[in-house]
This record gives C-alpha cells, structure tokens and sequence, in this order.
C-alpha cells in the first residue's frame, strides 16, 4: 500500500495507511501510516465492535492531519489484549512445527480472484494503464 499511497499524494492527494505490520509498512514507506498492533486483518479492531471500529478510524483520522514528517507511522493508544501473549499463538509457529512458504508465484502481469474480476478491471480502465499504478516501477 505503500507503493500506492505514494503515487496518490504525487498527484496531489493525501493518503495515511493504516497497518498491523510495521515492518512492513516501514518497508514499504507511505508518506504517513498509523499503527495498530492488534493481528493482521484486524486492522480496524475487533470484528462487531462498532464503538472500538469508529474510534480507531476518527484516531487514524486524526493522524493524517497531525502527522508532518515523511514516512512518519504514529502508534495507535489501542490494545488487542492485556499482555502480548496472543502473539505466540498467531504470530509464531509452534516450536518443531513445519513451516513452509506456500505463496504462489510472483508474476509482472495482473492476477485476479475470478475471471469476474478481470473482466471488471478490463471494463474500468478501458484497455488503458490504472491511473493509480501509471508510473509505478514494478
């Protein structure tokens, strides 16, 4: 998102990513990120939890404002539990479990979920490039 997030504030626009995973994030360098350390996917707080999804969003909010230095990532004042013993469960394999990296192939041209979905893409640009991607250096 990072990547993106750059080429939208070159045309004029700003952006702030909102992330679980810092070093990635800091990796990538968005002009302007908040950090919530709660597990990936759940980067808007708990699943049903209407109250906690508002004020992290109005916080993350806040930040794109307040934030003045470039690739600054502002800590979100949120919790996912009382210790960081949810961590060891989510976030690090069981000690002797296999572990093996099962993502699929990296390619240069464009994957999609469902053939429904590049036929979306292919009507929304028209057979021209994505205005957010022109420019990116893949």
């Amino acid at each position: 998102m990072g990547l993106i997030a750059r080429q939208i504030e070159a045309a004029g626009i700003p952006t702030l990513c909102l992330t679980s995973a810092r070093d990635i994030t800091r990796a990538a360098w968005p002009p302007r990120a908040a950090f919530l350390d709660y597990p990936l996917g759940h980067t808007s707080g708990r699943p049903n939890d209407p109250n906690l999804n508002r004020s992290i969003l109005i916080d993350a909010l806040a930040a794109l404002s307040e934030i003045d230095a470039a690739g600054a990532i502002v800590d979100l004042p949120y919790h996912w539990a009382d210790d960081d013993d949810w961590k060891d469960s989510i976030m690090r394999p069981a000690p002797g479990a296999a572990w093996e990296d099962d993502r699929g192939e990296r390619r240069p041209d464009p994957q999609f979920q469902s053939e429904a979905d590049r036929r979306a893409a292919a009507e929304t640009h028209a057979g021209a490039d994505c205005a957010v991607c022109v420019g990116i250096d893949y």
